[in-house]
């Protein structure tokens, strides 16, 4: 087996909601006060291997961005568990960890370095993040002027500057443009050809197929196919 891998076995995740719908910690107050309960992931189990492109597909609110954020560490599971070998490198959301007032250049310095490189590294990867982004003259304008898909492009490149072993998408792939979808797909065949894992969630078919060789169909929180991505994404159509 390669040296990246996914292990998730009989995998919950719970979440709390108040009467307004809001997420919530719950206490026992709050569980007299009518708070509710409800299951994001329950019983889930899946192995993703090096060399696996796996495409999430399923409705919006089946459990897909559930999924990657348990396995990039930002939710803990409440029932089973989940081993992760390899490197992370996720992009889940388009604006996430940007700060609006800084430009590009900026936040490319502190994201590396919220990455846990020094800061005489993050410098050092500015140029290569700055090139590998393509914004030109607009790496040095603050991100609030930015386009979804700059923003997108901004983000690629500076997980990209990591070089990671896995690579968790949800669906900020599907706000670049064209030019830059074909960067993502040779970054994609290069981190395969070395026996990298990606996963990606999106709605976009005809795109993720483009990447992926597999896909699982997520429904209320489980897995209800896992196949190659014509077999599931017909299986979710039907």
């Amino acid at each position: 087996m390669s040296a990246a891998a996914i292990v998730a076995e009989d995998v919950g995740v719970r979440f709390y909601f108040d009467r307004l719908l809001r997420v919530t910690t719950p206490t026992l107050a709050h569980l007299r006060r009518g708070v509710t309960e409800s299951w994001g992931l329950r019983g889930l189990s899946v192995e993703i291997n090096g060399g696996d492109a796996v495409a999430l597909i399923g409705r919006s609110g089946a459990g897909k961005t559930t999924l990657l954020r348990v396995i990039a560490g930002i939710l803990a599971p409440d029932e089973g568990r989940v081993a992760v070998r390899g490197q992370l490198g996720s992009l889940l959301s388009i604006e996430a960890g940007l700060l609006a007032r800084l430009t590009g250049r900026e936040n490319a310095l502190l994201l590396g370095v919220l990455a846990g490189l020094s800061r005489a590294e993050a410098r050092r990867n500015v140029d290569s993040v700055a090139e590998g982004s393509g914004l030109d003259e607009a790496f040095d304008r603050p991100v609030s002027s930015y386009s979804q898909g700059m923003l997108a492009r901004l983000g690629f490149a500076v997980v990209e500057q990591a070089r990671p072993d896995i690579l968790l998408l949800d669906e900020v792939h599907e706000a670049l443009d064209h030019e830059f979808r074909e960067r993502v797909q040779e970054r994609a065949r290069e981190l395969l050809g070395r026996g990298g894992i990606i996963v990606a969630a999106g709605h976009d078919h005809p795109l993720l197929e483009q990447v992926c060789n597999r896909a699982l169909l997520v429904e209320d929180g489980r897995i209800a196919a896992d196949g190659s991505f014509g077999e599931v994404v017909h299986a979710y159509l039907d």
